[in-house]
């Protein structure tokens, strides 16, 4: 059996003129806000680099909500077994709109306090790190993020957990979509999900040989539409599949879908929403490497003494990246990825 190490952490409040050296025995494990393929790969890997390091492990369950109302339970080594190839999250989730008020923060912190858990980490998107950075500054606790999302909107990070496995489910169900398009010469609006991000269209699009991707965060006019129909799907090709990432402000594929019947009403449109399908099913071997990554870097940078930062990787290197950092706006989308499928879907 390795030593024991300890993790300590430099508190900000000074005692006699010298800082505060608090000890960090337990850690807990929360995933909130929407599930992602591989965080029970996550889960897997901070709760066996923390026991392999000297630390006690505690779960917790159904997100914020569980941690205000207390569902609390230690973790060994076998509590995380055969997971690793399982989607979804075997803490589960759950909304919470207490944790949102100081009054059940102050619940959550007192769990804390109470369960001897001196440092948590998070698993989720901007929003699970958004209620994290605040619940660290208001009660100084440390904090750890693992940034679990398929939208893969999180700054400071190459990749999110969740996003490669979405992707392939985007682009394997596009395939099939494509077999009918064909076979019936239609164009095809195929809404997939993103946040208003836009990655997975995009990059769905790419993968799945589509002749257009639409993205709320690169201005889609009416008459690039009307040019795409006309040079492309009507001149050039009997079929066609259109990605569209969900936006409510402009209505997404059904919008397109829309317009398109009304000026071209002699062509064969159809809508296809994958729906939430994109976020399940077994994680692909990308999304397990960078989970375990991820996990046991977390661990580290307890070790290290970091509070308050996101595990990120950036050109395949891990990092820590500020709260402050990761959720101040989404990622820029790469607007030659664009180009590039404009130039290849002639």
């Amino acid at each position: 059996m390795p030593t024991p190490r300890m993790a300590f952490l430099l508190l900000r409040g000074r005692l006699g003129g010298g800082y505060i050296m608090a000890e960090i025995k337990c850690i807990g494990i929360i995933t909130s806000g929407n599930d992602a393929p591989g965080m029970n790969s996550a889960i897997r890997a901070v709760t066996r680099a923390a026991i392999y390091n000297g630390l006690k492990v505690k779960a917790i369950y159904h997100g914020y909500k569980g941690l205000i109302d207390g569902e609390i339970v230690e973790f060994q080594t076998q509590s995380v077994s055969n997971i690793i190839q399982y989607g979804g999250t075997i803490l589960k989730s759950s909304p919470s709109k207490e944790f949102k008020n100081p009054e059940g923060r102050k619940k959550a912190y007192e769990n804390l306090v109470k369960e001897g858990i001196d440092a948590l980490i998070v698993m989720g998107g901007d929003g699970t790190i958004q209620g994290a950075r605040i619940f660290a500054q208001e009660y100084d606790f440390p904090c750890i993020a693992i940034p679990a999302t398929i939208d893969n909107n999180l700054c400071g990070t190459d990749t999110t957990i969740g996003y490669d496995t979405a992707l392939n489910t985007i682009m394997q169900t596009v395939d099939k979509i494509r077999d009918t398009a064909t076979s019936h010469s239609r164009l095809f609006f195929v809404e997939v999900m993103g946040d208003g991000a836009g990655f997975l269209a995009l990059n769905s699009g790419i993968a799945a040989g589509a002749e257009e991707a639409i993205v709320p965060t690169i201005e889609v006019e009416d008459d690039q539409l009307k040019h795409f129909i006309q040079k492309g799907f009507r001149k050039t090709k009997g079929s066609a599949i259109v990605l569209v990432a969900a936006n409510e402000q402009t209505g997404g594929a059904m919008h397109y879908a829309d317009l398109v019947k009304s000026e071209y009403p002699d062509l064969e449109v159809r809508v296809s929403i994958i729906g939430h399908a994109q976020r399940g099913g077994h994680p692909t071997a990308h999304d397990r490497i960078i989970a375990s990554r991820m996990g046991a870097a977390s661990i580290q940078a307890i070790l290290k003494g970091l509070r308050n930062v996101m595990i990120g990787i950036d050109n395949d290197d891990i990092v820590y990246v500020p709260f402050s950092r990761a959720i101040k706006e989404n990622r820029a989308i790469d607007r030659n990825l664009l180009d590039i499928l404009h130039n290849i879907s002639i």
